[in-house]
């Protein structure tokens, strides 16, 4: 009976979450904690990271803060060796750090450009590299990156978060295909508009949520639980013929 059962068990598993000190990072981060994972929380700002920490911690989770720069591989890769150093292994990383921006093409320039790449497509590559050097050794790992719906159909204003997000999915595939005789998958989570603080000012508004909102055959956007459900998903032991798959977690944006 017990090999017809999906497995969804995460406890004490060791996971690193990149872009954990704000918004759908942290949530994410808070989600693993809840279900008995051991984070290492990792982003830029120390405080707000202290501060994830120490509300996991008070709800009887394990966490620790984990100084991280996407945009700098050494960075990178230092933080992956802290956290096996203190934990021994790393089971998850989740690749969440990103930037989003709304441009015109006409009006996009060359630094507008290269900071989005470095950071989207770029810093998520050396991201899944550093921990798969980690999880091939150990024979078992789980990669989810963060791209989004944007990466598979086009939405105006998004000329380069969409060219970052594609990019994001082709490079899941290949990450996929060559990790999997070690034990380790490569997925991606694709979501729609998600309201977390950073996209409260637009989505506040009334008018530019209800455009954003008629494209959703759900009738809503998306919450961070909601993304935070799909990653737990990809993490599990459940999902282990999940590989080299954008899940798209859109409502129903792009089946239209």
């Amino acid at each position: 009976m017990d090999d017809v059962l999906p497995d969804f068990d995460l406890s004490g598993q060791v996971a690193l979450v990149t872009g954990a000190s704000r918004g759908l990072g942290r949530g994410i981060a808070e989600a693993l904690a809840s279900s008995g994972v051991r984070v290492a929380a990792a982003g830029r700002d120390a405080r707000l990271l202290d501060e994830l920490v120490t509300e996991v911690e008070t709800g009887g989770g394990e966490a620790v803060a984990t100084p991280f720069d996407v945009t700098d591989v050494e960075s990178i890769r230092r933080a992956v060796a802290s956290v096996v150093a203190r934990f021994g292994r790393l089971d998850i990383l989740v690749a969440n750090a990103g930037l989003g921006d709304n441009r015109p093409a006409l009006e996009v320039t060359e630094g507008e450009w290269d900071a989005m790449m470095d950071v989207n497509l770029r810093g998520l590559f050396f991201s899944c590299q550093a921990a798969a050097r980690t999880m091939v050794r150990q024979g078992y790992g789980r990669i989810v990156t963060m791209s989004s719906q944007a990466g598979v159909v086009g939405i105006r204003d998004h000329a380069v978060y969409s060219a970052s997000k594609g990019g994001v999915n082709m490079a899941v595939k290949v990450m996929a295909l060559e990790w999997a005789p070690h034990g380790v998958t490569v997925n991606a989570v694709a979501p729609t508009f998600v309201y977390t603080p950073g996209t409260a000012e637009r989505l506040d508004d009334p008018d530019y949520l209800e455009g954003v909102v008629s494209r959703i055959p759900a009738g809503r956007v998306a919450s961070i639980a909601d993304i935070a459900g799909a990653v737990m998903y990809l993490a599990s032991p459940a999902a282990g013929m999940v590989n080299g798959t954008v899940l798209l977690v859109d409502g129903g944006w792009t089946a239209q």
